[in-house]
């Protein structure tokens, strides 16, 4: 799965200036990916810009006549209204790859017309494609928001387990507020926080109560708070109680959960098992959000 993110041994330089340091890594990896898709060797391959046939609905989670990202408080946002149809890149983030692309196409909304515009995420069996964004938030905490709409869940191989969200840096692994996995034991899949590489391994802590609904455009939220290592999650609005953990209860491990020293967040999809069902994987994102406040699924 994830390989452990070794922590640093020198102590000359503070939390915050390793957080720049890494963000300037990634925008620059952001450049790269500009430049290689000038030359067509891009590794999120470009796509047809071709609408991709999804529908944003209008319902508690749909889009607003109002995009997020018209607040400028907020640490980051993506709406992809700005960018070309076709293979996705930007100086703003990066992109991570691997049997997997990131394309920018139109999809028709019945509140923002047939002219909106939305990330579609495209994998393989056990492959990963994810926009790669450089954060340092105050005090290592922030909240996060995504409109998404997966066309369809793994059934197999049991266990299969799947990542949407992932924030990572120095240390303590990484953390995964948006994920989850398939049971057979229930059957069904199930929206999990986890984690991997830190203190408490890896693990994902999936709940009956959630659901992960395929094929209906969701607004997902989830916040980091460094002060216990908690992690929330809300969709379409409600608070998943039971997704919740924190320092003491994560994990199932006797030793505390902590966060890493974030300085990248990804958004799109991996599944780390091969031989799915089904074979391939498409999901779509619009209206990615960072702020230091609960964001909310009005705008």
């Amino acid at each position: 799965m994830t390989t452990p993110t070794p922590a640093r041994t020198t102590t000359a330089a503070s939390p915050t200036l390793r957080r720049r340091r890494r963000a300037a890594t990634v925008a620059a990896a952001a450049l790269a990916a500009v430049a290689a898709l000038g030359l067509g060797t891009s590794g999120a391959a470009a796509g047809s810009g071709t609408d991709g046939g999804a529908t944003l609905d209008g319902g508690r989670g749909g889009h607003g006549p109002r995009t997020v990202c018209a607040d400028r408080s907020l640490l980051f946002c993506e709406d992809f209204e700005a960018l070309p149809t076709g293979g996705a890149a930007t100086m703003r983030w990066g992109v991570d790859t691997r049997n997997g692309t990131l394309t920018v196409e139109r999809v028709r909304t019945d509140r923002r017309g047939p002219q909106a515009k939305a990330l579609r995420v495209h994998t393989a069996d056990n492959g990963r494609a994810f926009m790669v964004v450089p954060v340092d938030p105050p005090d290592n905490s922030f909240y996060g928001r995504i409109r998404v709409r997966v066309e369809e869940f793994p059934t197999a191989p049991d266990w299969a387990h799947y990542t949407l969200v992932e924030a990572s840096g120095v240390g303590a692994g990484v953390v995964r507020p948006v994920g989850g996995q398939y049971a057979p034991t229930v059957p069904g899949v199930f929206w999990g926080v986890g984690s991997d590489g830190g203190p408490t391994g890896d693990w994902t802590s999936w709940q009956e109560s959630s659901p992960s609904v395929a094929d209906r455009w969701q607004c997902i939220e989830w916040q980091l708070d460094a002060s216990d290592n908690r992690v929330q999650v809300w969709i379409d609005g409600d608070l998943q109680e039971e997704l919740t953990v924190d320092t003491e209860t994560a994990g199932g491990a006797d030793v505390p959960f902590v966060f890493p020293d974030v300085t990248e967040v990804k958004v799109g999809w991996q599944l780390y098992q091969g031989g799915t069902t089904p074979a391939e994987f498409d999901l779509w994102l619009d209206d990615v959000a960072f702020g230091t406040e609960q964001i909310g699924c009005r705008a």
